[in-house]
């Protein structure tokens, strides 16, 4: 949505049968939407982890932003104070701070490449990989799902994963893929 205003009437209109637990505006101010103990519809279809009704699972956070420029610095500050909170309320790990397009790979694009996964990361907010070689590219699939990425085709994955952690990456799955998926996969895997 081009404002926060435009995404809270969609998001409150029972027709589009869509929410989200909280929308944070330009100016980086959360406004809680639904209740965080209740179920909202912020997520769809969508898998993480293995659980695949993620909206009975998670807290869904919206910002004001169309996906194609940059998230403003009071954005994401706003943003970093929210999450604190709800990670604390809900003993959510960092690992499991997620985006739309993580969980549901073949239809969904956001938060988009513009947004800081690694400024989160480094707040302790979510993660970041780390690799000092390439990796056998024939890892990546197996690597990625066992951090918790759905089962779905491997080009929508690849797509996934490059727009939160290589979002320059470009041409065919290569060895760093590989080698950051299987980093996130040995640190981070729900059963790990």
């Amino acid at each position: 949505m081009n404002t926060a205003a435009e995404a809270r009437a969609r998001l409150c209109d029972p027709a589009y049968e869509v929410s989200a637990h909280w929308l944070i505006d330009e100016a980086g101010h959360p406004e809680a939407l639904v209740d965080e103990g209740a179920r909202a519809w912020h997520a769809g279809a969508g898998q993480w982890a293995g659980l695949s009704d993620i909206n009975s699972h998670s807290i869904g956070i919206e910002i004001a932003n169309r996906g194609d420029h940059p998230f403003a610095a009071a954005q994401m500050n706003g943003l970093e104070t929210l999450l604190r909170g709800v990670m604390a309320r809900w003993d959510i790990p960092p690992a499991r701070v997620i985006a739309h397009s993580d969980m549901a790979p073949t239809r969904k694009g956001d938060p988009g490449a513009r947004f800081d996964w690694q400024r989160l990361a480094c707040a302790g907010l979510s993660v970041w990989p780390q690799a000092d070689a390439p990796a056998d590219p024939e890892a990546f699939l197996a690597a990625a799902r066992a951090f918790g990425y759905p089962d779905a085709p491997a080009g929508a994955l690849l797509a996934s994963f490059r727009l939160r952690f290589r979002p320059w990456a470009r041409g065919a799955l290569d060895g760093w893929d590989a080698a950051l998926a299987c980093d996130l996969a040995r640190r981070f895997a729900p059963n790990s």
